[in-house]
């Protein structure tokens, strides 16, 4: 498959891509049309923070499967686009941590002691000792906005040089804070108490600009770092801030604009350090975000479930080989209840029983959801589905028990209009020979593959060698056969044909003509129905 990398990347991650025998395509000037051009035969993208994915991207990329980001930040990816045409978005947050982690413990201590100035004006033969009277960090308050992956490694670096912490992030509790040496604080009271403010929050519609004026100001002293995303602080309140004394100093390794523009108002402050976005610039963070984004992108091109998926169910490695078995269980499950459920699906419930209730499931439940949509929509996948059932206004829920009667771990999944349902329950037979085992209540033991026939009669002799007589005709042939009845001889019975080919229209009419017939549905686990 096609791999286009557009923004420079590790050699290390080119050579994962090929080594997995993919065509590994890199052009990293292209923009615009001839970007759409590139991109429309590709079934992986790679960028850094140079390529704009957009809407129109992905308008344009129809065999995409993955855009891989080379580090953290996605805010330029349209990740709501890409969810609406079934394409993963995953970043690499891992491998450039301690890289910017430490430039910023960096960039915090070259503005407390005022490093760059000094080394400028010795470099220019000028012994400035008694003009840089710097601060220690040893014993003043840390503020980290965004006790994420890269707060919390920078939070543990400066706890350990005496620092006290404070920190601001709805999205962490409490306990995960205490153990980072940090005290949850509301934002307003982050910012009065920080002595040093360290910015780690990605760019949103939320965060843009929430660091301004108003915010600097009941800093009242103190230095500012952002080596996270320009355009969460607002650059030109900052410059002012600094010049006027609001702050100490300030240091940047982000801009709203990059490259940033000579006018740019931090360039011309003294007090404040710039630097050009380095923040991952170590040759082990390159390394790191380049091959765990091309493992990322193997993973997905192989229909296999991506660990740093954004918009997508993602499952940790090693539980993966626990409930693979059960990702195209419950897609069969789901494609097979939509075929044989007569109304319009408004209600969708998974149901684990047994084992598979203590694994994480959302990437099965998503896999049971696009199993229902397939035989109804095209480019459907576990992206997309679950955004699809909400925009269609289908409630779908999910259920988990520990005890599973006659099977060790058991999938259902059941589909209604509000008023009728069907249910149709799938099993693994030594561990990953998939079998449904019941449909609508009726105990049967069918292997779902290709092309199947559900007939439900009144349990009479004879309408077996019947529906059997009638496919032969057509030359369908029978593979297998699966047999139920619910209740005592002579009420419904319930049967599944295994077919080698399909079964025309005018044939599942000729069937129902038997009045001893009260229902055949054809099914395929092989395609879309129209």
């Amino acid at each position: 498959m096609k791999v286009l990398v557009t923004d420079p990347i590790a050699d290390a991650g080119l050579d994962r891509l090929r080594e997995a025998g993919h065509e590994v395509v890199t052009a990293y000037d292209v923009e615009g049309d001839d970007l759409f051009d590139a991109v429309s035969d590709a079934h992986g993208l790679i960028v850094r923070s140079g390529t704009d994915v957009s809407a129109e991207l992905f308008e344009a990329a129809e065999e995409l499967v993955i855009v891989g980001r080379a580090g953290i930040g996605v805010d330029n990816i349209d990740i709501e686009a890409a969810t609406d045409h079934g394409v993963i978005v995953a970043n690499a947050p891992e491998g450039n941590v301690r890289a910017a982690a430490e430039h910023t413990v960096a960039m915090a201590f070259a503005a407390a002691r005022s490093i760059p100035q000094a080394h400028v004006r010795l470099k220019d033969g000028e012994w400035a000792k008694g003009d840089y009277l710097g601060t220690e960090v040893n014993g003043k308050t840390l503020g980290v906005v965004g006790l994420g992956r890269v707060g919390q490694e920078v939070a543990k670096k400066f706890d350990s040089l005496g620092m006290d912490i404070v920190a601001f992030d709805p999205y962490i509790g409490e306990e995960r804070a205490t153990q980072l040496g940090a005290e949850l604080v509301e934002f307003d009271e982050c910012m009065e108490q920080a002595d040093f403010l360290t910015v780690h929050t990605p760019l949103t519609p939320e965060t843009e600009g929430m660091i301004s004026t108003d915010e600097l100001e009941l800093m009242g002293g103190g230095y500012l770092v952002n080596c996270a995303r320009g355009g969460v602080v607002d650059e030109a309140a900052l410059a002012t801030a600094v010049e006027e004394g609001v702050l100490d100093g300030a240091a940047v390794d982000v801009f709203a604009e990059e490259p940033v523009s000579p006018d740019n108002p931090l360039l011309s402050v003294e007090n404040v350090v710039v630097t050009p976005h380095l923040g991952a610039s170590t040759s082990a963070a390159q390394e790191n975000v380049a091959t765990s984004t091309a493992d990322q992108v193997v993973a997905a091109l192989a229909g296999e479930p991506v660990m740093n998926a954004l918009n997508a169910p993602s499952v940790d490695e090693s539980a993966f080989p626990r409930i693979e078995p059960y990702i195209g269980l419950a897609e069969t499950a789901g494609r097979i209840a939509t075929q044989l459920f007569d109304g319009r699906v408004s209600e969708i419930e998974v149901v684990y029983e047994g084992d598979i209730a203590e694994e994480g499931v959302d990437l099965i439940t998503a896999s049971a959801l696009k199993g229902v949509f397939t035989p109804l929509e095209w480019q459907v996948n576990a992206v997309n589905a679950p955004r699809m059932a909400e925009e269609r206004g289908i409630d779908v829920s999910e259920t988990k028990t520990m005890q599973a009667e006659d099977f060790q771990s058991l999938v259902t999944v059941r589909v209604g209009d509000g008023e009728d349902s069907l249910a149709v329950c799938g099993t693994l037979f030594a561990g990953e020979d998939p079998r449904i085992v019941r449909i609508d209540g009726y105990r049967v033991d069918a292997i779902p593959h290709g092309h199947m026939l559900v007939a439900r009669n009144y349990d009479k002799p004879g309408v077996i060698g019947f529906i059997g007589t009638v496919l032969g005709e057509v030359d369908v042939n029978i593979a297998g056969m699966f047999n139920a009845r619910r209740a005592a001889p002579g009420g419904e019975a319930l049967t599944v044909y295994n077919l080698d080919d399909e079964v025309p229209e005018d044939t599942l009419q000729k069937l129902l003509e038997d009045d001893r017939l009260i229902e055949a549905k054809y099914i395929t686990l092989n395609g879309t129905v129209e």
